[in-house]
């Protein structure tokens, strides 16, 4: 079933993916804030949803998203910010759940950072990222100043940031941004492949496996053993950890409750 709510069009298909797609195309899906009012709505509804595995988030037409929209922010002071999720109620709080980044054409400035947001990347051969702010005397503030050298060789973030100039799909693909580069046009569907190859798995593991990779960037070795055990511990109690051997066993595909 496909749902059209102004600025965003979501889409939820046979297997559980939550299709999110910012729907202004004609402005190079630049955000705005009601843009990201909805699509903080569409990613309430991603965690809340059991029938939902995976989530992800791509630009109508030829470009992924040109960052805030500059002409709005010039004549009225706009900022495409939910309180308490960020730019384009996405970057502060990202959901629980996994989330793919779709990306055909320019990832710009806000945009990139809601790439930078995702836990996957997928993108096409002509797809370009940057972080172009210092160019507009403003700086990447959601997301980019920090999210970049935690993701990239610190002498390829410093370029990306102070220079303002962008990197092409497969140099960030050498560097390890995103996870798989295809042809032009077809980001949206191979990112639907490898939506299907996580929601195929059971939902409880996936989410806890998300957290704790998370949470563990600021952990020691010496604690992560005993910090990760929350997550772990409750999914060897599930009813799921039960399921997984069981259907292996049985030659049988699992059901999974997601508890």
């Amino acid at each position: 079933m496909t749902t059209g709510v102004s600025e965003i069009f979501t889409e939820v298909t046979a297997d559980g993916v939550l299709v999110m797609a910012i729907n202004r195309p004609e402005q190079r899906n630049a955000m705005t804030k009601e843009a990201a009012v909805e699509l903080a709505a569409a990613l309430d509804r991603l965690d809340a949803d059991p029938e939902i595995s995976v989530g992800i988030l791509t630009g109508v037409g030829p470009t992924f998203c040109a960052g805030m929209d500059l002409k709005r922010f010039a004549a009225t002071g706009e900022r495409p910010v939910v309180e308490g999720r960020g730019f384009g109620g996405l970057v502060q709080t990202p959901p629980a759940k996994p989330l793919i980044a779709a990306v055909e054409g320019w990832a710009l400035g806000g945009g990139f950072e809601l790439v930078l947001a995702a836990d996957l990347v997928v993108a096409a051969e002509g797809a370009k990222f940057g972080l172009p702010e210092v160019k507009r005397g403003l700086i990447a503030r959601a997301g980019g100043i920090f999210r970049v050298p935690q993701l990239l060789p610190r002498p390829i973030a410093l370029e990306l940031l102070m220079t303002g100039d962008p990197i092409t799909a497969a140099r960030a693909e050498r560097y390890g941004l995103i996870n798989r580069v295809v042809p032009d046009g077809t980001a949206l569907a191979a990112a639907k492949e490898l939506a299907s190859a996580i929601a195929c798995n059971a939902p409880l593991s996936v989410r806890n496996s998300k957290a704790v990779a998370g949470l563990s960037r600021v952990w020691s070795d010496d604690d992560a053993f005993e910090l990760q055990k929350p997550y772990t511990d409750e999914v060897f109690a599930s009813e799921d950890a039960a399921e997984g051997p069981a259907a292996f066993a049985e030659r049988r595909s699992p059901v999974w409750k997601a508890r």
